[in-house]
């Protein structure tokens, strides 16, 4: 009987000895952003984490993804930033519940890893954890021949942050004549990239390093513009005690993210033209003709975040966010409606 052919799991598409390597890269990066609670070192089989100093703490926790926007990443070779996005993301996602990060994981996958790639991603997520307070403590990097081709990846991430209970935004203070104040976007953040790609790519024909006079930059430099966390206002205007409820705007633009946080009977007025649009919307617009109703449920159109304050307490908010250098603008108003109604976006 012949003597069977010896065949390594490298022969099966997974290298052991370049996942070493991209670990290697990934604990430097990781113990940089460790806070006083990390308990565990990176490549323990669960990662500990030590809350002290909380009266009555509530674990506000996320998880969330980049999406397409990966493949604009792949394509234009740069990976440095969509870590940065995705942590940006998820800091936002449990900020407007009033919770502070903690600590962050991420899940990596691709079909050939390179290290050096890897490390490129885990940069942007130890940048976007430092710049938050949030420490990396562990995650997981999965080689999958087959399932992913050479060169893709994924990336996706979980967050936990923690805030006392008396300090939770729920949103139930909301009423009518509270005021909508809208924190602009940097671009698309991390949503309605299917429809962007399809629209600048396969429409208008551009490639990642066209240079596009609507946007004064080129295709990827548009794209891979860094989705913002707006923790600092946020935290800055609930220690000011003048935030009644937040919405992160992502996947569903301002249309189904504001209701997100109403109680019943009340729905939101936002004023049409009360912000300036960004130009890579607009060109998104007029490249597929793109329905109004489309428009606002795909993109944030410039808004990526918004901050319910009462009618009285404006002024107070705009020293507060004027304070931190922010831009704001006054967007819209909190009004009633039949109590057995679904909270609703009303466009004016």
């Amino acid at each position: 009987m012949a003597r069977a052919k010896t065949i390594r799991y490298k022969d099966a598409g997974v290298n052991i000895d370049e996942a070493d390597r991209a670990v290697a890269r990934i604990k430097s990066l990781a113990r940089s952003t460790f806070t006083r609670g990390v308990l565990t070192e990176i490549g323990t089989f669960g990662a500990g984490y030590r809350l002290s100093g909380w009266k009555q703490p509530v674990l506000i926790s996320s998880a969330d993804g980049v999406g397409t926007k990966v493949m604009v990443a792949i394509q234009a070779k740069r990976h440095n930033t969509v870590g940065e996005d995705l942590v940006n993301h998820c800091v936002n996602d449990i900020g407007v519940q009033g919770a502070a990060p903690l600590f962050f994981m991420d899940y990596f996958a691709t079909g050939k890893l390179d290290a050096e790639v890897t490390a490129q991603i885990v940069e942007g997520l130890a940048r976007g954890c430092a710049a938050n307070g949030c420490a990396l403590i562990g995650g997981e990097t999965a080689e999958m021949p087959g399932l992913y081709k050479p060169g893709e990846y994924d990336l996706a991430g979980f967050i936990v942050g923690g805030v006392e209970r008396s300090k939770m935004l729920t949103g139930a203070r909301i009423q009518a004549g509270d005021v909508l104040l809208g924190l602009p976007s940097t671009g698309l953040h991390t949503n309605g990239y299917s429809l962007a790609r399809k629209l600048l790519f396969d429409v208008a024909g551009y490639r990642t390093s066209t240079r596009v006079p609507d946007l004064g930059c080129t295709v990827a430099d548009e794209l891979l513009k860094v989705h913002r966390s707006y923790l600092k206002a946020l935290q800055t205007l609930m220690k000011a005690g003048v935030l009644k409820g937040a919405a992160h705007i992502t996947g569903g633009g301002i249309t189904e993210n504001t209701p997100r946080i109403l109680p019943k009977g009340l729905a939101v007025e936002i004023a049409v033209g009360s912000w300036p649009v960004l130009p890579v919307f607009e060109l998104l617009k007029k490249l597929g003709n793109v329905p109004d109703d489309d428009y606002r449920r795909t993109f944030n159109l410039g808004i990526g975040m918004i901050v319910v304050v009462g009618s009285k307490d404006v002024a107070k908010a705009a020293r507060v966010l004027k304070r931190l250098g922010e831009e704001f603008y006054e967007i819209g108003r909190v009004v009633k409606q039949p109590r057995a109604a679904a909270a609703r976006v009303i466009y004016k």
